[in-house]
């Protein structure tokens, strides 16, 4: 019977094991929260390429230079705003609190103060503001929209209080920095604002997407109660996040000081939309939870770009630009929405 069985085998008319059919394999398929910050690049890759063939010089490296230089401070104020916006809140006073600090800063300078104490004083008086506002939205649970409304125009008051007209900044410290640019390559330089705004935006970078504080953000704005059962640190991480918001915007005053080198109380009035324009447009959706610091960064370049293009045109008025930001900004929320109703 053994050589009967070996016989058969060995004939190979035995049964014969089955091969599976190998796998198909599927092309990658992208992640649905990347689509927005897609979409910004995209325009952004769109408007370089218009004006590009458009204008002369648009595309030179001191245009693009300076696209980045004048707009250092907002990318600033706008890496705080998506920390806010992430959570599911919203910050009003930014622009109040940016022109606060330039008015402290111009006022401290005015009065014989040394640039080694007044620069720390002039962010900090936004992580101190920061800090009542989430003070505000947590301990006494008032929304942030109604919280953020009420410091901003505390900031604007203490303004007109502190610089009624505007004050010109003559400190060496400042001049220096507002002065100093470092080429690179045909005509691209970067300045030292420039280099903080770059610095701020790396830390934001590291600290959402590889610390426990970042991961806690993301989670309060997916579902806030379910952060809570998880036993995240909610209550801390709220009132944080409005303290760095703050403190970004009182560095972005700092900024628009060494940019502009005056403090006036009508400084960065407006900013604050600005600000949440650029972060929308990025792709942070306003319900929070999904967002990207970069993505910001990219909004507040498509805001500068439509400025430059409509300053390349020469024709046409400045609101355009607002007409053309208002466009952008119900594009990219209808965008969301659909985003939201898909995932559902």
């Amino acid at each position: 019977m053994a050589t009967d069985q070996m016989t058969v085998q060995a004939s190979g008319k035995g049964p014969q094991p089955t091969v599976k059919p190998a796998p198909r394999r599927s092309l990658p398929v992208l992640d649905r929260r990347y689509l927005p910050v897609l979409g910004t690049f995209v325009v952004l890759v769109l408007m370089l390429v218009i004006g590009g063939t458009r204008y002369e010089n648009f595309l030179s490296g001191r245009v693009m230079a300076n696209l980045f230089i004048n707009n250092s401070f907002l990318i600033v104020v706008a890496v705080g705003m998506t920390f806010v916006i992430l959570t599911g809140g919203i910050d009003l006073s930014v622009g109040a609190v940016v022109a606060l600090s330039t008015c402290i800063s111009a006022w401290m300078f005015l009065h014989g103060w040394d640039a080694i104490i007044t620069i720390p004083a002039s962010i900090l008086v936004g992580t101190l503001i920061g800090w009542i506002v989430g003070v505000m939205v947590h301990v006494f649970e008032i929304q942030p929209f109604i919280a953020t409304l009420a410091a901003m125009f505390l900031a604007r008051g203490l303004c007109y209080v502190v610089a009624p007209e505007s004050i010109p900044i003559t400190d060496a410290t400042i001049v220096k920095l507002s002065e100093t640019r470092w080429e690179i390559v045909d005509n691209f330089a970067v300045t030292p604002s420039g280099v903080i705004a770059l610095s701020i935006v790396l830390v934001a970078f590291v600290t959402l997407h590889y610390t426990r504080f970042g991961r806690t953000v993301y989670a309060i704005g997916g579902n806030e109660q379910s952060a809570r059962l998880m036993g995240l640190p909610v209550a801390r991480t709220k009132v944080l996040v409005y303290v760095i918001s703050g403190t970004c915007a009182g560095l972005g005053g700092l900024l628009f000081a060494v940019f502009a080198r005056s403090g006036y109380s009508l400084t960065g009035v407006g900013m604050e939309l600005d600000a949440i324009a650029a972060v929308v447009i990025g792709g942070t959706l306003l319900t929070g939870g999904s967002g990207f610091v970069l993505g910001s960064v990219l909004g507040v370049l498509v805001l500068g770009l439509i400025q430059t293009i409509i300053t390349f045109e020469g024709t046409l008025s400045s609101w355009w630009t607002k007409i053309v930001i208002g466009a952008l900004l119900l594009v990219f929320v209808i965008l969301q929405r659909l985003l939201v109703v898909r995932r559902r």
